[in-house]
Parts: C-alpha cells; sequence; structure tokens
C-alpha cells in the first residue's frame, strides 16, 4: 500500500526513469465509491493530471474514515451527514469541532446515528462557535481515536477549489464550511460586527 499523498508516476527502462504523462483515464469505477462499504484500514488511490501536464496519484491510508456527503447550511445551521468506514458508532459516539490554533478549543455535538451504526449526522449552531477555522472529527466510541471528516470515495484528487460553498450571513456572524488541501471538512467562521 502507499502511503497517504502525492505520488508522481515513472515508467523504468533499464536504469532510465520517465515521468508519465496521462492519457485517458476511465475514473467511473470511483464516482460511486461513496456508496460502497469499506472496512479498515481505508486505502484510497486517485490519479490526477499534475499543473505541468503529468500523471501523478493522491493517495490515503486511514485505519478508519468519516465520509462527509450532503452539507447544508442555513443561517446559523450547519448540518452534516456522512457514513462511517471501517469502525461503528456506538453510545456515547460524539463529533467533534476543534479550533485550529484555539489551545484546545473544542465543541461536542451528539450525533444522530442511523441504525447501521454506520450513517450519522450532526447540526452545529454556528452562532455559538469562536472566529477561525473548525476542523471536524467524529468519535465512535467513548475512548476512541478521533477520525477526521473528509471526502476522498469518489474521482476527485484535490477538492478545495472545485467543490466550494457558499458562505451564509447569521445576524455579524459568516460560515463557510470548505474542503481543505487534503479533502477534509473543515468550517470557516468570521464575526463581521
Amino acid at each position: 500500500m502507499l502511503a497517504e499523498g502525492r505520488w508522481d508516476v515513472f515508467l523504468l527502462d533499464g536504469s532510465e526513469r520517465t515521468r508519465l504523462r496521462p492519457g485517458p483515464r476511465d475514473l467511473r469505477v470511483l464516482v460511486d465509491g461513496h456508496l460502497r462499504e469499506r472496512r479498515g484500514p481505508l486505502a484510497v488511490r486517485v490519479p490526477y493530471v499534475t499543473k505541468d501536464g503529468y500523471l501523478a496519484v493522491r493517495t490515503w491510508l486511514r485505519p478508519a474514515h468519516a465520509e462527509a456527503g450532503r452539507v447544508d447550511i442555513t443561517g446559523a445551521t450547519l448540518r452534516v451527514a456522512a457514513r462511517l468506514h471501517g469502525a461503528s458508532l456506538v453510545d456515547g459516539a460524539e463529533v467533534r469541532l476543534r479550533l485550529r490554533g484555539g489551545e484546545g478549543t473544542v465543541r461536542t455535538v451528539e450525533p444522530l446515528v442511523a441504525e447501521d451504526g454506520r450513517s450519522f449526522s450532526f447540526t452545529v449552531d454556528d452562532e455559538t462557535l469562536d472566529s477561525g477555522i473548525w476542523d471536524m472529527f467524529v468519535r465512535p466510541a467513548p475512548g476512541a481515536p478521533m477520525i477526521r471528516l473528509a471526502r476522498l470515495l469518489d474521482d476527485v484528487a484535490d477538492r478545495k477549489h472545485v467543490h466550494v460553498y457558499p458562505g451564509a450571513m447569521a445576524g455579524e456572524v459568516l460560515v463557510r464550511p470548505y474542503y481543505t488541501v487534503d479533502n477534509d471538512l473543515s468550517l470557516e467562521v468570521k464575526r463581521t460586527g
């Protein structure tokens, strides 16, 4: 398995190595990847074209994964649906939003868990969050490691500038969910007043 990261693709011919340019890529098998049940560890590989026109592969390797689904923002309320792969949610599961650089500032939300123990959703009142970037995690069981919410199981290697959510005003608070350079889901909160 390839470690998590970005990998350039080369052709080795004897002692020579040549960086490859992409040809036709049939990625249809990746499009509905989020619909398949996956066990941990989760290994995801998505081929893509680099800015300079070469073939590369974006890889993720995680013990378990929380695949972000529908993200809705209405006024001061953010609602996220997700599905857990490689683990199950049990009583005491929680969603945590952690403020970057916030010296441990965390907001905890109880998820609404489906009967299958894998699908879940949660709602956050954005007006209660301090200004800054909030990263989202799920803890599937008390004492279990936190799992980052992300969108990995499709054919998009770099979601940040492709899948863009509009900001929403709630009083004097501007909130905008977004995907990071690693396709992790975060929330930007800005107080305008």
